[in-house]
């Protein structure tokens, strides 16, 4: 997997004051993930422990502090291709200060030792007794073999080789809690990860203050952060500590191991989302500017980062699907869906809106809406007109749920049929009935729309789109069809997620108000997608289904989810939508099956450019949108032939 860089946070059992027995420990977990991961961090004085209060200031401590750090890079000299880099802790002593630091070590190397910037020095903490605060320009520094080493605050280090490579940043515990962190400094400057190592001890509502005070680091400094605290063992007289270790990406939670409970966790970090999301944010691109009058450096370390087969870290195959909070996150779509329709409501003092209800998801989600829009502005529910409109395609399932829906909502409920007048179209136009092209199904959706549009101008409304962020993504729309409304309250919602709003909405507004649409919701939810613009099976059956013309809508979300809100190439899409199959028990694609939709995609995706380019005003709901006018600008005529 390209782009990718696995780190290992760990709390070593530490013992305070006995250097020997501490590199024991570290050695021995170095020795189990040197070929798992790409670096090993450790906690806040790693090599001493973080307790030993005036013993710091003991010349056979520093020492063998010192004589600790060489042996753990002694340990990882000579190491193989991807053998990992580590990040200990100790105190370091120059021109007669002595500095809380954290030292990189790779292939028999320090390559940088960095010194705490901020010490804290209130409540329990008494750090300025025994070290200096460590805002110091980099410089080269001796160390006991004879090697030199950079030491400093403003060090960011380049791990890797030729285009496979990450930038990083090191931040000592106090350093994160500043409004100013050495950290944020660093992302600005260049560092694609900040690596801490920590001493947090525990009390009462730490636990989530460090959660949000990391991941909002990570969030705002668009970056991994990976943080690593000291254990239990470092427990001492007045304090406890808990080896609260954590990692975020982009703000996101990777992975934790909480207080308290033992283990080492190690993740993998996407390059790829960093980096995008950096190039997309010019707001972060307007802060990268140095106030501090300090020129950052970038240390080379030519080790190159270890080739990963498979990802350490959950890879849904429904990206776009709340995993947990399901409830709460739908109802929070529903209410954006609902406030920007009320809103359109309000603004052109229609007296009516006019929803197409064709019994399917997307329709049923349109109406859901809608419903709950003109009750929020104490209308009527007959506010709502909607029509159902059964061609030559519609079933009596579809048909029944439709005007079951429909009634129980309270709308002012409308039967249209369209056979008449589209056989009378297929005569004007000299189409044969009985050729069952694109022609043939166009009209059909085009006379729907033509209904819609001309019974909104006879009640003084308007029409209310059903159509969805897939099938626009897809372009599986008919222009001026369906393409079409005057709002469209689901075009940012995917049709892997349409599914889940109207089953957790569904049963939501069965509870509040709208009694009896559940039985009728869970039969809309098992009715094959389907445009049902061709007859039916000799059972009645819907015979035409969408996924069999276009492909999995499983596989279309997902390529849909990384190429726009990540900008993966196709190569890094492919291999990610792999992951996600193999790490899946409900949903199984050969590899072939999901390089054949993939490319169908792309060639939909880029020649079907020109509906959206002049898609009706929508309700945005997510990170992903394909509006023109505010997330996706595209030409129409792009050529495409290198993404497929």
């Amino acid at each position: 997997m390209k782009n990718l860089f696995r780190v290992t946070a760990t709390t070593p059992k530490v013992h305070i004051g006995n250097v020997t027995g501490n590199v024991n420990e570290i050695a021995g977990i170095y020795r189990e993930y040197c070929d798992k991961t790409d670096v090993i961090v450790t906690p806040e004085l790693s090599l001493t422990g973080y307790t030993c209060a005036d013993l710091f200031t003991n010349r056979h401590l520093i020492g063998n502090a010192m004589d600790g750090l060489m042996q753990i890079a002694e340990m990882t000299a000579g190491s193989k291709a991807g053998y990992a880099a580590i990040v200990v802790g100790l105190p370091f002593e120059v021109d007669g200060e002595l500095f809380n630091c954290a030292a990189f070590v790779q292939n028999g190397k320090v390559a940088a030792i960095v010194p705490k910037t901020y010490l804290p020095n209130y409540g329990e903490f008494y750090e300025k007794r025994w070290f200096s605060a460590g805002k110091r320009e980099a410089r080269a520094v001796k160390l006991p073999n004879g090697s030199h080493t950079m030491f400093g605050n403003n060090i960011v280090i380049k791990l890797g080789r030729n285009d496979a490579y990450v930038k990083l940043g090191i931040e000592i515990c106090e350093d994160a809690w500043t409004p100013v962190s050495p950290g944020r400094l660093l992302a600005l400057n260049g560092a694609e990860m900040i690596l801490n190592l920590s001493a947090s001890n525990e009390v009462i509502g730490k636990e989530q203050f460090r959660r949000n005070l990391i991941g909002g680091i990570s969030s705002s400094c668009i970056c991994g952060y990976v943080y690593a605290s000291a254990g239990r063992y470092e427990s001492t007289s007045d304090l406890v500590f808990s080896g609260h270790n954590l990692m975020y990406e982009n703000g996101k939670l990777l992975g934790e191991v909480k207080p308290f409970d033992e283990g080492i966790i190690t993740r993998d970090f996407n390059l790829t989302k960093i980096r995008h999301d950096r190039l997309a944010n010019k707001s972060y691109a307007d802060c990268k500017k140095n106030d501090t009058n300090m020129e950052y450096i970038c240390i080379e370390c030519d080790n190159p980062l270890m080739e990963k087969k498979d990802i350490l870290a959950k890879v849904s195959m429904t990206p776009f699907v709340p995993s947990s909070n399901v409830l709460s996150r739908c109802l929070s779509i529903f209410h954006m869906q609902v406030a920007g329709l009320q809103r359109r409501i309000e603004a052109t003092k229609c007296k009516c809106v006019v929803v197409g209800v064709s019994g399917g998801l997307d329709s049923t989600l349109a109406l859901l809406v809608a419903a709950q829009a003109v009750k929020n502005i104490g209308l009527s529910s007959k506010t709502v007109i909607g029509i159902t409109m059964p061609g030559f395609g519609t079933t009596s399932r579809t048909k029944n749920n439709s005007t079951s829906l429909m009634e129980l909502l309270g709308c002012d409920m409308r039967e249209i049929g369209i056979v008449d007048s589209v056989l009378q179209h297929f005569s004007d136009i000299g189409h044969d009935k009985d050729i069952k092209d694109i022609t043939y199904e166009n009209c059909q959706a085009r006379e729907r729309t033509q209904i819609l549009m001309d019974v909104a101008n006879k009640e003084g409304g308007f029409v209310v789109g059903t159509g969805d962020l897939s099938e626009l993504a897809l372009g599986w729309c008919t222009y001026n069809g369906d393409h079409m409304s005057m709002y469209a309250v689901n075009t940012s919602i995917p049709k892997t997620l349409v599914r889940t709003l109207v089953d957790e909405i569904g049963h939501h507004m069965e509870n509040n108000g709208f009694s009896g649409i559940a039985p009728v919701i869970e039969d809309i939810i098992d009715t094959p997608v389907s445009p049902e613009l061709l007859p039916p099976n000799e059972d009645g059956t819907i015979a035409q289904k969408t996924e069999d013309t276009v492909g999995s809508y499983i596989l279309h979300d997902f390529f849909l989810y990384y190429t726009l809100r990540y900008g993966m190439s196709p190569e890094e899409v492919y291999e990610l939508c792999r992951e996600a199959v193999r790490q899946s028990e409900e949903y199984h694609f050969a590899d072939k099956e999901i390089a054949k939709w993939q490319k169908v995609f792309y060639s939909r995706f880029f020649r079907q450019q020109f509906k959206r380019n002049c898609m009706p005003d929508g309700v945005k709901v997510g990170t992903v949108s394909v509006s023109p006018r505010g997330d996706l600008r595209l030409p129409s005529e792009i050529e495409f032939d290198e993404f497929v």
